[in-house]
Formats: C-alpha cells, structure tokens, sequence
C-alpha cells in the first residue's frame, strides 16, 4: 500500500506523522513545490521510526511526481491561506491552478488513486478536482466535515462535562462558518440523545462555537490549526486503506441525494477500500434541509468563481 501527501506544510506533515504512526502504508510519499521542505519532514519523520515502533518507508520529493508512481490514495494539502485584501475569487483563483496541477500530476503517475482534498476552500476545490479529472465521484473526497465534526464533538464534551469519545455528533453542509451545520438533533450520549441532558440555549452555543471553531484557532494561533486537520485527514485514509466501511461526513458529489444536485458537499458516507461506498440518508427535518439547501446556494456561489478561471 502507498500513500502520497502533497503539500508538506502543517497540515500535510502531521497528516503524514499520523499515517505513518498507524502504519497504514508500506510507502509513504511527501510532495512539496518549496525546494528540500519535503525530504527534510520526510527525514525528520523517519528518524522517530525507531523511538515510536512503526516501519512505514516515507520519503520527500521536490516537485518530482514520478516518485509517487503507484499511489493507492492522495491526500491534496497544497494551496495557500486567505491573506488580508484578497478576495475570495483571488484565493480560489490560487488554489483552483495549484489542486488541478496536483490532480493531474497524481493521476498521471497513479491513475487508479483515491483522491482526498483538505485544499481551502474545500467543498469547490473537491467540485473542481471532480470535474477537471473526469474520475467516478467515489474517488474523490474532501475531509471537511470530519474534522467539524471532531470539533462539534469537543464543544460538547466541554458543555457535558464528559469525554468526547462517548459522544457521537454530526456536522454536514459546507466546510465553512456560516455554511456548516451541527446536527444537534442527532448528538448523542452514548446511545441518547444529548438533548436529554443540555438545554436548547446550550446546544445553540455548541452549534455556533463549532461553527467557528476553525477561525477561533487562528485567532488564537495567528494561522490555522493543523493537528486536528491532519488527523482527519490520516482517519479518512484509515478507513479506505483498511476498508473500515466507517461512516464520516465527507464532502461527495450528490446527485439527487439530500435534494441536491451538481455539487460537492458535506453529507454522511461510508467510506471503505472503493473511497465512498455508500451515501447514507439522515431524514433531515424542514428545518435541516432548508439549512442545508442554503449551505449548498452557498457552497454554489462559490463554485461560480471558477467559472472565469
């Protein structure tokens, strides 16, 4: 098994130190445009291999996509931030070139290769990943509301009082502040619903402080957060790698599903050896479906951007 990381910022390398950890590959490849960045994290990586025990060959290329010949699965973390003063059309303008190089580059070497996108903003660089490679839909995954999902989880092991572990919590719509949705409906406490034990008031906060989570990280940090993405990331890749047959909330082309069309979103699947496997129907209430029909205008408007690209 082979796994490629592209983009071996903070994100990709501590997907690839995740990975690596679970032994979830016998090669591991870092690709990154910035000259020795990836051979240095790829070495630095290898040098913990005998202080944490696992065997995972990970190696760096500078740009060199022939190295990653034979991928099974590739995670996609190029692109850059929003900076102050640019428009979203700039960021999406940056991004969209930088993930369809890398698309084409993975595919032209490893053309059976599961594709994840982590790449901002995630729900259109997932759409154009899809669109310009012209791969089946199961093939193509953003990793979005896995993470929301972890973070929706923690903001109510914090309001419970308990671990985040003996919760089950759900975030689909689109990856952003004002697009993602908490299913505070569906959260439960070990098989109850957590609606049983916090107030409406509560749960209101929850769903608005996981709806934030990511730029409360930077505010804090000054950039964007990386453990917790990276880790989504490496979880996604378990799950395909070892055919876990989990169910993640993932951002996948919908086709009628949920009463959408023509789009890539966050909706719950299950995700084993074939990449998406199943998309699974939640039943969402009015309420829920018109938050997320207004997610997904969202996520479209979005997508308009690349049109002029």
């Amino acid at each position: 098994m082979k796994v490629t990381v592209v983009g071996a910022g903070a994100v990709g390398a501590t997907c690839a130190d995740n990975i690596a950890r679970k032994e979830l590959c016998d090669e591991l490849v870092l690709v990154d445009i910035k000259e020795g960045v990836a051979e240095g994290k790829a070495m630095d990586l290898m040098q913990t291999a005998a202080l944490l025990g696992f065997d995972t060959r990970i190696t760096g290329s500078t740009n060199d996509y022939s190295k990653t010949a034979g991928t099974d699965v590739a995670v996609i973390t190029s692109g850059i931030p929003r900076k102050p003063g640019m428009t979203r059309e700039e960021l999406i303008g940056i991004n969209a070139g930088i993930v369809k190089t890398v698309t084409e580059n993975i595919l032209k070497h490893s053309p059976n290769a599961i594709i994840v996108i982590i790449s901002n903003p995630m729900d259109t660089m997932t759409y154009l990943a899809l669109k310009s490679s012209g791969l089946p839909k199961n093939r193509i995954i953003g990793m979005g509301g896995i993470l929301d999902s972890s973070r929706f989880k923690y903001y109510l092991s914090k309001a419970m009082g308990c671990t985040s572990t003996d919760l089950q919590g759900v975030v689909i719509g689109g990856h952003g502040d004002t697009t993602m949705i908490p299913l505070t409906r569906l959260a439960t406490y070990q098989g109850t619903p957590v609606a049983n034990y916090l107030d409406a008031d509560t749960l209101k906060k929850v769903a608005a402080d996981t709806m934030v989570g990511g730029a409360t990280l930077t505010g804090l940090l000054g950039t964007s957060a990386w453990y917790a993405p990276g880790a989504a990331g490496a979880a996604l890749v378990e799950s395909i790698v070892r055919d876990e047959k989990k169910l993640f909330p993932c951002c996948v082309y919908l086709d009628g599903e949920y009463a959408q069309k023509d789009i890539c979103i966050g909706v719950p699947v299950i995700i084993g050896r074939n990449g998406i496997e199943k998309i699974i129907d939640y039943k969402l209430n009015d309420e829920e479906q018109a938050l997320f029909n207004k997610s997904a205008d969202a996520v479209r408007n979005m997508n308009n951007a690349l049109g002029s690209l």
